[in-house]
């Protein structure tokens, strides 16, 4: 009993530290996205 609280307790730590960190609207995803839209209006917006 005591290990299947522990993992549960484990794999709910891992799922909150994922989601403030790289989930959600304000996480490292989000940010990611955006920088490599920018990215990429910037790149075809060169004229050869």
């Amino acid at each position: 009993m005591r290990h299947i609280l522990v993992t549960v307790m484990l794999v709910t730590v891992v799922i909150a530290i994922y989601t403030s960190t790289i989930g959600g609207g304000t996480g490292m995803e989000q940010s990611v996205r955006s920088t490599g839209g920018r990215m990429n209006g910037t790149i075809q917006s060169i004229n050869p």
